[in-house]
Order: C-alpha cells, then sequence, then structure tokens
C-alpha cells in the first residue's frame, strides 16, 4: 500500500451510523487505500448501535493535503458537526484543491453547512431534506448523486454503493 493513496473519514464521536461507517471502510480498505479516522478528539467514537472505534486524530490535527478525498459518515451525532469551524473549514479546503468528498445520509448537513452544495443536485436523507435546501441544494430523490467532486447518498442502506462509487472517483 502506497501512502500517498488515503483517505479521511469523518465521524461524530457519538451517535455516527455503525453501517455507513463499516462498510465503506471495509471497501475503501479491499482496494488499497489506507483509512484515517478524524473526529473531535483522538479518543474512542461511538456509533448509534453500539460500535467502538478509534479516531486518528482530531480535527484540528488533520492536514487535508495529505488526503485524495473525504467521506463524511452520517447518523445523528453528524449534527453535532454542523456548526464545527474546524470541520467546516477541512471540508471547505478539501472543496478547493478538488478533491473527492463523500457524504451520506445526515452528514449532508455539514457540506450544506459549509456552503458547498449551493445549486448541486443531492441524494439526502429526508430528514435533512429542509434543512439542505435552505442552503441552495437541490433535492434529488435518487439514491446516490454526484456533482463535481461530491458523491452523495442517501442514507445507510447505500453505504456500500456509495463507497465503491467514491473509489471509482478517487481512482
Amino acid at each position: 500500500m502506497t501512502h500517498d493513496r488515503k483517505i479521511l473519514m469523518i465521524v461524530a464521536q457519538y451517535n455516527f451510523r455503525d453501517e455507513e461507517y463499516e462498510i465503506p471502510r471495509e471497501i475503501f480498505e479491499r482496494a488499497d487505500f489506507h483509512v484515517d479516522v478524524a473526529s473531535e478528539h483522538r479518543d474512542d467514537a461511538f456509533g448509534k448501535f453500539g460500535l467502538k472505534i478509534w479516531a486518528d486524530l482530531g480535527f484540528a490535527e488533520v492536514s487535508i493535503h495529505n488526503y485524495l478525498g473525504l467521506v463524511i459518515v452520517g447518523g445523528p451525532g453528524v449534527m453535532q458537526l454542523v456548526h464545527n469551524a474546524e470541520v467546516l473549514n477541512l471540508v471547505k479546503e478539501a472543496n478547493q484543491e478538488n478533491k473527492v468528498i463523500g457524504a451520506i445520509c445526515a452528514a449532508l448537513s455539514v457540506l450544506a453547512s459549509a456552503g458547498l452544495l449551493e445549486g448541486k443536485r443531492v441524494a439526502v436523507d429526508t430528514s435533512q431534506k429542509e434543512f439542505v435546501q435552505e442552503k441552495g441544494a437541490i433535492y434529488s430523490d435518487a439514491k446516490l448523486e454526484i456533482v463535481d467532486n461530491i458523491i452523495t447518498a442517501s442514507g445507510p442502506e447505500e453505504s456500500e454503493e456509495f463507497a465503491h462509487v467514491v473509489v471509482k472517483a478517487l481512482e
């Protein structure tokens, strides 16, 4: 594995969606990508359904230049990241560098808060439909949308297809 094939996965410290993390990570690693996980703190992070993982980095420690792309994992905890300046700056920086950015389910709210979805068609969980529309996104009832460097998926059922699309975009 080469060190230039790196993906950053962003998770909430608490209540991320287990399968939206586990399935894509497994697919990324099978495709020979190194995965780093970032959260509020370098510490344990906990999924909604009991998964416990280690966050390799706190948001303040991340240098987006080290990654080909980033993926934000959804789940109810992601709403804690919507106003997190460090996360919003990472996402904006990744976009400025035209890196592949993926967000699944409620994680699109972070991209919307960062101003990245204005005028773009997005696949998003219906719980976040109004929020992303208020931020200028165009709601699509598709399961998956790709616009420029941004890949969005509507929910956990799309985890596998979403991950494969991210891998394809990175290669």
